[in-house]
């Protein structure tokens, strides 16, 4: 197996993806259409409208990341997993009847958004610390690759076959569709071997608190750091959804076909920023603040370019560029996390990631009404880079964070204790079940000792 797939060699892992990248492809193809159905059968190309359909999908995420990040680690994930899979394909499958039916109404698009925006909040972390049961934590920042090109394939297909779908049969069919690819990754959940998973870490008494993530956090400036960024990006810089809709419909005068193919070929950039990510064993947070750079020069100049062909091609560095970040923070932070303490600085992570949009995306189509599609990327693309020239200075003049950074950047990939934690690493794939259960019971005493010192 090569270095950039060693994650499938194990079963419970490879039943993951399987489910994950066709619900993926719905999830995207879903995106598209909320954005056409709001943007050209709701309202009269109204940005803001879209930007209020995102902000209600994400708001929840913001809100609710310090119960979800309690709730990940506190319960099987799993179980959690299951549950937020079927909650949204009954979201999915309700607004595709209703606009099937004619009975479909601006306010019902918003309602069933938030609804899936409280799920999300769940489902994100859960998803994200899921992973490290799934593989031994040596092999996760090629799993989180993987998801990312899982993620990323579904980015590729999904938008362009969005298009013709809306095309021919409308927007209901879509979120059809969508409601029913969540049924994918519960049986894959409902398939795996529990036996082979990892041991998952509860936290012990008194420390289960969502403010104990955020301490962590605090006590922890690489991790801060890349937050920090990763969030200052996602308010401003990642709202391609928005962007990219404003651009086709407003700038180039396109239909759906063709705003679906746009999305289709960003994805082209992502998915080769993805598995450029599962072959990297050690992300670092240098990595993350030049890919936000670059995120930020790519979509700068993409927003200058003159027609909707140029547009397109240049979409191609810019999903590379973000998706570079986003699997290298991804992975950066979960490696530098305590196992038990996972589920809550994932759900902060993904509060950070995800939280921004609220806040951003009806100023972004604000901006785009007001002054043309162009501002929205432009302001986006120099509000990165600054962010990102931010994060460099900060790094070179922050004792304290230039430390943690290269305590990180020794650690050994995959270590859990001094033993167990190698064991678990350098194993073969057969033996990996017994490595990981030995680390996991060494951390679980390691951790009840330091719990009762303290």
């Amino acid at each position: 197996m090569s270095p950039m797939f060693r994650a499938l060699t194990i079963r419970n892992y490879r039943l993951w993806a399987s489910g994950a990248i066709v619900s993926n492809t719905g999830t995207w193809m879903q995106r598209v259409a909320q954005d056409w159905l709001v943007l050209t059968q709701l309202t009269n190309n109204s940005g803001v409208a879209v930007g209020i359909t995102t902000a209600l999908q994400f708001a929840p995420v913001l809100l609710l990341a310090p119960w979800a990040g309690a709730v990940t680690d506190r319960f099987d994930r799993r179980k959690v997993l299951i549950t937020t899979q079927v909650t949204s394909a009954v979201l999915g499958l309700t607004l595709g009847f209703l606009i099937i039916s004619g009975l479909v109404e601006l306010w019902m698009v918003y309602a069933l958004a938030a609804g899936l925006g409280v799920v999300a909040a769940v489902d994100g972390p859960a998803r994200q610390a899921f992973v490290s049961e799934l593989v031994p934590v040596g092999y996760l920042p090629n799993a989180v690759g993987l998801n990312s090109a899982s993620f990323n394939a579904g980015r590729l297909i999904g938008p362009g076959l969005a298009g013709l779908l809306i095309h021919w049969f409308g927007t209901g069919p879509v979120f059809v569709i969508n409601g029913l690819s969540f049924i994918a990754v519960v049986f894959s959940l409902t398939r795996m071997n529990r036996a082979e998973l990892g041991t998952q870490q509860r936290p012990a008494r008194g420390n289960r608190s969502a403010r104990a993530g955020l301490a962590y956090v605090r006590s922890h400036p690489e991790i801060a750091l890349v937050m920090t960024v990763v969030g200052a990006v996602a308010m401003i810089g990642l709202n391609s959804q928005i962007t990219i809709a404003l651009m086709a419909r407003l700038t180039f005068d396109k239909g759906a076909g063709e705003f679906g193919l746009l999305g289709s070929v960003m994805a082209i950039g992502s998915l080769g920023g993805a598995l450029l990510a599962a072959r990297r064993e050690r992300p670092t947070v240098q990595l993350v603040l030049g890919a936000a750079a670059a995120f930020g020069i790519t979509s700068i100049l993409s927003a200058v370019m003159p027609t909707y062909e140029t547009f397109a091609l240049m979409l191609i560095p810019v999903g590379l560029a973000a998706l570079t970040m986003l699997t290298a923070a991804n992975a950066t932070v979960q490696l530098a996390t305590d196992p038990s303490m996972r589920g809550r600085v994932m759900a902060l992570y993904m509060a950070i990631l995800m939280g921004g949009t609220p806040i951003g995306s009806p100023i972004i189509g604000w901006i785009g009404e007001e002054f043309g599609a162009r501002w929205t990327i432009l302001i986006g693309g120099v509000g990165t880079l600054l962010a990102a020239l931010v994060g460099m200075i900060w790094l070179s003049r922050s004792a304290k964070v230039r430390e943690a950074v290269q305590r990180a950047a020794e650690r050994p990939v995959g270590t859990v204790t001094a033993t167990a934690g190698r064991a678990a690493t350098t194993a073969t794939p057969e033996a990996t079940a017994v490595a990981r259960k030995t680390a996991d019971r060494a951390n679980t005493v390691n951790e009840t000792t330091e719990n009762s010192a303290a």
